[in-house]
């Protein structure tokens, strides 16, 4: 696996062409100029020793070595195994709510869209940690396992919306159910289970679900979703808002964060409580109980030792540069006085 440590230095590569057309324009020039002396002809017979493809080598010399150059203040660098690198964190599984009642608008964008950009920014301030992630409506789907690739988890996260739950509901005793599965078996402590979601649950019995999982070591917390006083959900159809959702008697379904539960469930989960805003500071206080918790020690494999090989294209650009100094633009008189063709008498 090869990257460069300092990627940023290889926009200095566009000069290259800049060399090629500036040289080709000198070139140009000088023919110009040297016609206002004479013919081609009668300039070769005047500068005989005068290379016609010495310049073009040089040019090529140089451009080389400037390649091997900026490659070199790069840092190409080599990845050579993979490696088990010991870490100390915790288990952290977020929930997140994908019912149809998360793309209302009392926060904005929208619920859902609030709080991906609510976790995105908490994965941004983790270290150590192992982060998974579960979404549920009806139902509850282990979209990432535990893991220390935040970037993965960031692009997963980007993708998940309200259609990739095909039952919908609020079932947030199941998510917390998965989420426990998805732990190592036997460990009573190093557990963190974040519910994101408006706690309007229909389905089961939540705070059974929560008072289980705390007896297993994991702690809860939970993230309130919009306003108390409800909003409506609205449809769009090609991007464009068509109306709002309505029940089956005509009427505009209001959906309200349910606070109390949401409370409760956080109680019978020795975790804390907290209502989403605009300002999405609602996980800063989670992250600091969070860090504050006794970490556990496991393995990640990442690519290690990462080897510098700046000093090979540094020394093959010297290579070059020096090659370009001993390139004379005359001919070499050995060579121009072979001529092959030439009769014997």
């Amino acid at each position: 696996m090869i990257r460069f440590a300092h990627q940023e230095y290889l926009i200095l590569l566009g000069l290259l062409p800049v060399f090629a057309v500036a040289f080709f324009w000198a070139r140009r020039a000088r023919k110009i100029a040297l016609r206002r002396f004479g013919s081609p002809q009668l300039l070769e017979t005047l500068m005989p020793s005068i290379g016609k493809y010495k310049p073009l080598a040089k040019l090529s010399f140089v451009c080389l070595a400037y390649l091997f150059v900026v490659l070199g203040i790069a840092n190409p660098q080599i990845g050579t195994k993979m490696e088990e690198v010991k870490r100390e964190g915790v288990d952290i599984m977020i929930a997140l709510d994908v019912s149809n009642s998360m793309k209302a608008e009392d926060l904005r964008p929208n619920r859902l869209e609030n709080a991906k950009q609510d976790i995105a920014r908490m994965i941004e301030n983790l270290q150590n940690d192992r982060i998974g992630l579960i979404i549920f409506g009806g139902e509850s789907y282990l979209l990432l396992p535990l893991t220390t690739d935040y970037s993965a988890a960031r692009l997963l996260l980007s993708t998940v919306d309200v259609d990739m739950v095909p039952v919908q509901g609020t079932a947030i005793g199941s998510a917390i159910r998965l989420a426990m599965k998805s732990f190592a078996e036997g460990e009573k402590k190093h557990k963190v289970i974040i519910v994101v979601t408006d706690g309007e649950n229909h389905e089961d019995d939540a705070i059974s679900a929560a008072k289980d999982a705390a007896q297993e070591g994991a702690v809860i917390h939970t993230i309130g979703m919009g306003s108390p006083d409800g909003s409506p959900i609205p449809v769009y159809q090609n991007n464009v808002q068509v109306g709002f959702r309505k029940d089956g008697s005509g009427n505009t379904v209001m959906t309200k964060l349910d606070e109390q539960g949401l409370v409760q469930i956080a109680e019978a989960g020795k975790g804390r409580y907290q209502r989403a805003s605009n300002q999405q500071n609602e996980f800063d206080a989670i992250l600091t109980d969070i860090q504050s918790m006794e970490k556990k020690e496991f393995g990640a494999k990442i690519f290690t030792e990462y080897e510098d090989r700046f000093q090979y294209c540094l020394a093959i650009g010297l290579v070059f540069l020096i090659g370009e100094f001993f390139i004379s633009e005359r001919k070499n008189r050995w060579i121009a006085n072979l001529n092959f063709f030439r009769e014997t008498r």
